[in-house]
C-alpha cells in the first residue's frame, strides 16, 4: 500500500509532498477510529523495548531525526506511528525562511535525499509555545505514563556571526528548556554558511561549556548532546571526542548529512541538477556506522551514541547497535520505507 502512495507522492516536489502528507495524516487523526487503527497497526507496545538513558525512559530505541518536524507541528501524529523519541528542529532564536525553493530533492536510485533547507523554522518562541501546548494537553488528558521523549535540536540564525553564535544557542536553550527532554547542539549542517567552522575545538568548547554552565543553574538539568558531521577529518573527529570526554558531554549524534557525492548510482546530470546540499540516506550508512564504532571504541563506551544515516531495514538498525549505538534515528528511511519502519525494526529487536 505504501509503495503505491510513495510512487504518487514522488511525482511532486519533495517538500510539498512532505507537508501534504503530514497535514493529511493530521486531518485523519481527528477521527478517533482512524487514529486508533493507525496506532494499533504501527505503534510497538512491548515493554521490553524500553531503554533508560540519562534519567529518561525511551519507549523504544528508534527515534526520528531532526529536520522532519522542525516546528513541533506533528508530535501527536508521529507519536502515534510508534517513534520512541522525536527530535524537533533545528530551531533558531528568530524565525528563518531558509534557502530558496526548491531545496529538497530525491535520489530514488540511491535511496537518498539531498537538502539545502537552511534551518527554516518558526523561531524558538513559537516552537516553545507548541511544545508547551502538547505537554499540557497530555496532562489535561491524564497521560502521565509512557511519555514521548522530545529532543530539541538547536542552531544559530544565518545572519549571526560565528563569534556571537554562543548567544543564539543560549537563547534557544533557555527558551526550550522547560519543554524538551534533551538538547542537541547542531554545528554540523552544511546548509548554513560557516556553521561547520564552529566544530573547531575552541569555538565548540565555548558554546558547550557555556550551555553546561547554564544547565547547572536550572532546577531540572537536561542532557546535552552534540551532532557531528560525517565529513570531519580524523584529527577534527579526535578533537571532538577528546572535548566531549573532557567536558563530560552526555552524548553524540552520529551523523549529520554529508557534502560528499561519492559512489552514487544516480546519473551525474541528476546530481548536478539538484545542486548543493547535504546528502542523507543509504549512501551515508557505512560511514556513519564506521564513525559510530570508532567513537564507541575510543571512548571505551563512556559516552552515549545516537546513530543515524542509512537505516532502512532491521539489519541496518542492528548494524548500528552492534557498532556501539544506544539509540538510533531514522529520517530518509522513513520516507522510503513508510510508517511501518519503526515497528519492523522493533519487532526484530525482540
Amino acid at each position: 500500500m505504501y509503495k503505491l502512495l510513495r510512487s504518487i507522492l514522488f511525482l511532486f516536489d519533495a517538500e510539498d509532498a512532505h507537508y501534504f502528507s503530514m497535514n493529511l495524516l493530521g486531518f485523519f487523526c481527528k477521527f478517533s477510529f482512524i487514529k486508533n487503527y493507525l496506532q494499533k497497526k504501527y505503534r510497538p507496545k512491548n515493554e521490553s523495548l524500553s531503554r533508560s538513558f540519562f534519567g529518561l525512559k525511551f519507549l523504544n530505541p528508534v527515534g526520528l531525526g531532526a529536520g522532519f518536524d522542525k516546528n513541533a507541528k506533528y508530535l501527536r501524529e508521529l507519536e502515534m506511528l510508534g517513534f520512541g523519541f522525536i527530535e524537533i528542529g533545528t530551531v533558531t532564536p528568530l524565525l528563518q525562511e531558509g534557502n530558496p525553493k526548491p531545496r529538497l530533492f530525491r535520489l530514488p536510485k540511491d535511496k537518498a535525499l539531498i537538502n539545502r533547507m537552511g534551518f527554516n523554522n518558526d523561531g524558538a518562541n513559537i516552537v516553545a509555545e507548541r511544545l508547551k501546548k502538547f505537554r499540557q494537553n497530555k496532562i489535561q488528558n491524564y497521560v502521565f505514563n509512557n511519555q514521548l521523549i522530545i529532543g530539541g535540536n538547536i542552531g544559530k540564525n544565518k545572519n549571526t556571526l560565528n563569534e556571537d553564535a554562543w548567544k543564539d544557542y543560549e537563547i534557544c536553550f533557555n527558551t526550550l528548556h522547560d519543554w524538551v527532554d534533551y538538547f542537541v547542539v547542531n554545528v554540523s549542517s552544511p546548509n548554513t554558511p560557516g556553521l561547520r567552522d564552529l566544530q573547531q575545538r575552541d569555538s565548540l568548547k565555548k558554546i558547550l561549556t557555556h550551555l553546561q554552565e547554564l544547565n547547572n543553574t536550572k532546577k531540572n538539568e537536561k542532557p546535552l548532546l552534540l551532532k557531528i558531521s560525517p565529513d570531519l577529518l580524523q584529527i577534527e573527529l579526535d578533537d571532538i571526542i577528546d572535548l566531549a570526554m573532557e567536558i563530560k558531554l552526555d552524548g553524540l549524534v552520529v551523523a549529520n548529512t554529508t557534502i560528499s557525492r561519492n559512489n552514487l548510482v544516480s546519473s551525474q546530470h541528476t546530481i548536478n541538477k539538484t545542486g548543493a546540499g547535504g546528502l542523507s540516506g543509504l549512501p551515508l550508512k557505512n560511514e556513519s556506522t564506521r564513525i559510530t564504532n570508532y567513537i564507541f571504541e575510543k571512548t571505551k563506551r563512556e559516552i552515549l551514541l545516537i546513530s543515524s544515516g542509512g537505516i532502512f531495514t532491521d539489519d541496518d538498525a542492528k548494524e548500528k547497535f552492534n557498532s556501539g549505538a544506544s539509540l538510533i534515528q531514522v529520517w530518509t528511511g522513513f520516507i522510503y520505507e513508510g510508517p511501518s519502519i519503526v515497528k519492523k525494526i522493533c519487532k526484530s529487536l525482540l
